[in-house]
């Protein structure tokens, strides 16, 4: 199981009691307590207040002590039994009562926060039976046993490490460890069903090494001798786990999930590829080209985790991008040239990239007598025909081709190609590409082109039927009941079925279009609805435009396409004006930043401020980003991108797409217009969505990008404005949502994502937020309780920093999208025209958390494959939702995406902080480092990556949703 870094604090969830302040407090429960009942329900289960205050006075930071807002409303005193206190009245110590009430200890502690219980199921929908990837698994009473292994001399290969423990176990299993069968992890830990005959014992292992060859004089294998030390650790109890499955007790044992899980991936780790849960071999299933030197290959993944039904093992089809293995000449030959490019040496820049493809391979050399392997650490500057290296003491030099000719009788074809360098930057061993194969097994984990993009998903996109068949069949291959590990020393069975569980399905919102329509509403059908005859309920005016198209081959277009989407602009309630506001025209696609420059000078010297600039991309890709960079961040210029293939075929439906992009509001949730939505009508209220974009594997020198976006216009949540800010490489955490801005004149100021949000929603509906609802994207179950805490306190600081006293309830859901839960129906009635679950399909029961608030929901229709459901987990919530209004709510959402007439598979507001995020990445990418330079080692993990603030964005920009 993806483990959340220690078990949970099971007792009690009551608040701090402050001396002298009897108002209620807003901070975080305490987890960590000892007491194993079930914690008396929090103080934010209070029903919230029905009436919206009245319109308030700005948000103002405040630093004196004054009266609370009136826009956050008086709240009911909690029970009795729940002490509460007012919160510090400084962001300073607000940030120190936070810390005290959050019980948070290192990832391994058992003192972690407590998650709010289920508030009880959904009941709203139509009932329906569905079956899930989730494979029930029953467990005997083992006697576990915990054992630290420590290896000397160090290996960090998991599978060299295998082979020893696999040799200690074949050499000493008899004599010295009782016959007791070692469910090894591959690092330092084994478990055993069963006390071994000692407490602490050292072994001696000796291990054959197939990567050294033989001895030039006994031509006799070279043994590695290895000192195997092992010692008891801890006793794992299976009662604990028992009792937390039937909900007797409310701390996760995640010690004893972690032996189970290490036993059921005992088997197939030595006999499959690892990649990080899931296993790949060509033996599981097809495998096939990619293109450029890259293959696919199928496998599947596997995690154990605690359900309500038990035990659950979920097991899902896989598959990954490999190395071929081919010769390197080959592989450079394939992934970057024609082979007559070889005949002459590389290009500085075309050097760069090699080395950066082929850094950190690992190759076998097929001129050897034994099979001897190496890593690529680099390669040379210099073509291997002029690479000389000193070949005796008397430092003769010979040239590389020349040594092989003479020592190996080899005669070199590839002699403008440079070397492979293996070995260390201090005594580098260089050999010919054409010598070496790269050995078979390893993970491509570059980038993938569109092309074998493409390709991937051809080869692996499957119907519902076909996906959960072979889902049967990796759980009959691995037959884990007859493993001798599994099944007789550990007594754990998994059953062959598909858990078959409850599911719902929630109706479809209805749409609010423009009563100027013919149709004024729709109830979407299947999660999709049209524009016929639907007028945009909030139609804009664009009164100033023009357009600029970069595409040669369709260069004639320009006027006839504006036409068009002018005239659909206009048919959907718009207020366009026909004609440009400065003359449309077509430019190279060399000159991108003077064009767009030459047109912002034009419209400024007419005073007419461009409100949209239509552009008609190069014919070829690249310069999409570059275009976005320069209109949002230098010029301030709002921008409609069209490719130039597409746009030329004049799709009604394509102009209706654009229509709609140009125009956010097309419609609305009639229940919001109506002020039904609970606990989101009844007090304004803002909706944010949160999410961190890091770079591709390998990218060491880029930074992460995170993005918040929250809604605008109150009480209808469509509109969405979004803010996105450079941050330390590969961290999860949001650091800008709240901090400190150092200036020299004007002193410490107060600022952040959240504050300026806050402050734009102010402006936006003279309305001062009551409640918050937190759409948190990207999180994994091990990060859960550091993103609340961070999070949440920078969330209350920015609170606080804007009006004293200023304390909105939060709601705090994490959004994940990155999951192997698939949902399939029973029968043809509950599928949609793809044959997947419907539209709506809502699970709260069997295989979800055994007693905290999550749900699954597939919002969205299948177009082709296998639809992935989104699993929504509540990490705190003030505002006293039910499994019905989150669940609701957050489906209502979905039909709600901006871009299309679709509902959407993940709620719009993460859905726009990730496409805010990958906008930013366009912002940056000319500062980003991307010289390509893979010389010298990764940067370490506990080194941190210098990164750029990134560029800002124009005021007018951000006034739209620019991101979409």
């Amino acid at each position: 199981m993806s483990g959340r870094g220690g078990g949970r604090g099971g007792g009690g969830r009551g608040r701090g009691h402050d001396p002298g302040h009897g108002q209620p407090s807003q901070s975080l429960p305490r987890g960590g307590g000892r007491g194993r009942g079930r914690a008396p329900a929090p103080a934010a289960r209070q029903p919230p207040p029905q009436t919206a205050p009245a319109r308030q006075p700005p948000l103002q930071a405040a630093p004196t002590r004054q009266s609370p807002p009136q826009a956050a409303p008086a709240r009911q005193p909690p029970p009795q039994e729940v002490p509460a206190h007012q919160p510090s009245s400084s962001a300073e110590s607000l940030s120190k009562e936070v810390s005290q009430k959050l019980a948070l200890g290192p990832p391994s502690s058992t003192k972690a926060i407590n998650f709010p219980r289920r508030p009880g199921f959904g009941t709203v929908g139509t009932k329906c039976t569905v079956r899930a990837n989730h494979f029930l698994v029953d467990v005997a009473n083992s006697d576990l046993h915990h054992y630290d292994v420590t290896i000397s001399p160090e290996i960090t290969s998991k599978k060299v490490n295998r082979e020893i423990m696999k040799e200690l176990s074949k050499t000493y299993r008899a004599s010295h460890l009782g016959n007791r069968r070692l469910a090894y992890d591959g690092r330092k830990s084994f478990y055993t069903a069963g006390a071994l005959p000692f407490e602490s014992k050292e072994f001696v292992v000796k291990l054959l090494d197939t990567d050294r060859g033989q001895s030039s004089s006994a031509r006799a294998r070279k043994e590695r001798q290895f000192k195997v030390a092992i010692k008891l650790a801890s006793k794992p109890d299976i009662h604990f786990l028992k009792e937390f499955l039937s909900r007797r007790h409310f701390e996760c044992p995640q010690d004893t999930i972690q032996v189970l899980d290490v036993v059921l991936r005992a088997a197939p780790s030595e006999k499959y590829n690892v990649v990080g849960r899931s296993f790949f071999h060509p033996s599981l299933g097809s495998k096939g080209g990619l293109g450029n030197g890259i293959e696919y290959w199928t496998g599947y993944y596997q995690s154990l985790r605690p359900t309500q039904m038990g035990l659950s093992l979920n097991i899902d089809v896989s598959a990954r991008s490999f190395y071929e293995p081919l010769m390197v000449s080959d592989f450079v030959t394939k992934h970057f040239y024609r082979p007559q490019n070889l005949k002459r040496p590389l290009s500085d820049q075309d050097r760069i990239k090699v080395k950066k493809a082929l850094k950190g391979v690992r190759v076998q050399l097929t001129y050897m007598n034994y099979p001897k392997s190496s890593k690529i650490v680099g390669i040379s500057r210099e073509p291997i025909s002029q690479l000389m290296f000193p070949l005796d003491e008397r430092s003769t030099e010979v040239s590389v081709p020349q040594y092989f000719r003479e020592k190996y009788n080899i005669v070199l074809e590839h002699t403008y190609l440079p070397a492979i360098q293996t070995g260390s930057e201090a005594r580098p061993v260089y050999l010919p590409m054409e010598l070496c194969r790269i050995a078979e097994g390893q993970r491509y984990i570059k980038k993938l082109n569109e092309q074998q993009v493409r390709q991937l998903l051809r080869a692996t996109c499957q119907r519902p039927n076909i996906r959960e068949e072979n889902v049967r069949k990796m759980v009959q291959v691995n037959n884990f009941d007859a493993d001798e590990l599994v099944g007789k020393e550990f007594g754990i069975h998994v059953h062959k079925e598909l858990a078959l569980i409850n599911a719902r399905v929630l109706p479809p919102p209805m749409l609010k279009y423009h009563d100027s329509g013919k149709e004024r509403s729709v109830s979407p059908g299947f999660g999709s609805w049209n524009m016929i005859n639907k007028k945009m309920v909030n139609g804009g005016r664009l009164d100033f435009w023009t357009c600029v198209n970069f595409s040669s081959k369709f260069m004639n277009m320009s006027n006839d396409f504006c036409y068009e989407l002018v005239n659909m602009c206009n048919s959907k309630g718009m207020v366009f004006r026909e004609t440009a506001s400065i003359p449309i025209r077509s430019a190279r696609s060399d000159k991108i930043e003077q064009t767009l420059s030459d047109v912002y000078r034009e419209s400024a010297g007419k005073n007419m401020a461009l409100q949209l600039l239509i552009v008609i991309l190069p014919d070829q890709t690249g310069s999409y980003g570059k275009i976005k960079r320069i209109c949002e961040t230098e010029l301030g210029i709002v921008s409609q991108c069209c490719k130039p293939d597409i746009a030329s075929k004049f799709s009604k439906q394509y102009f209706e797409n654009l229509a709609l992009k140009i125009n956010v509001k097309k419609y609305v949730l009639n229940d919001a217009i109506q002020k039904r939505i609970p606990l989101v009508s009844d007090m304004p209220t803002i909706i944010f969505g949160a999410d961190v974009t890091h770079p591709q594997p390998g990218e060491d020198s880029s930074a992460s990008i995170a993005a918040v976006v929250a809604s605008m216009d109150w009480p209808e949540i469509t509109k969405y404005r979004g803010i996105a800010s450079a941050q330390t490489h590969r961290q999860e955490i949001i650091q800008d949502l709240f901090k400190i801005n150092e200036d020299p004149q004007k002193g410490r100021s107060p600022g952040g994502m959240i504050r300026e949000l806050l402050i734009a929603f102010r402006r936006s509906t003279n309305l001062i937020p009551a409640r918050i609802i937190f759409y948190r994207d990207g999180v994994s179950e091990g990060q859960f309780s550091q993103v609340l805490f961070d999070e949440m306190d920078s969330i209350r600081k920015a609170c606080a920093s804007l009006q004293e006293g200023y304390m909105p309830r939060v709601t705090f859901v994490v959004v994940q999208k990155r999951h192997h839960t698939r949902l399939f129906p029973t029968d043809r009635n509950n599928s949609d025209r793809s044959g997947n679950v419907l539209p709506g399909t809502v699970v709260d029961t069997h295989i979800c958390h055994p007693t905290e608030f999550d749900f699954y929901l597939n919002s969205h229709a299948g177009i082709q494959g296998t639809s992935k459901p989104t699993h929504y987990h509540v990490l705190y919530d003030e505002n006293g939702f039910t499994a019905d209004l989150l669940q609701i709510l957050t489906n209502n959402l979905c039909y709600t995406y901006a871009r299309c007439t679709k509902s959407v598979s993940i709620v719009p507001p993460a859905y726009y902080a990730h496409l805010a995020a990958f906008r930013a990445r366009y912002h940056a990418e000319e500062d980003m480092s991307d010289s390509g330079s893979t010389g010298g080692s990764r940067k370490p993990k506990d080194q941190s990556v210098d990164f750029r603030p990134l560029p800002s964005i124009k005021d007018n920009v951000k006034e739209v949703m620019f991101y979409c």
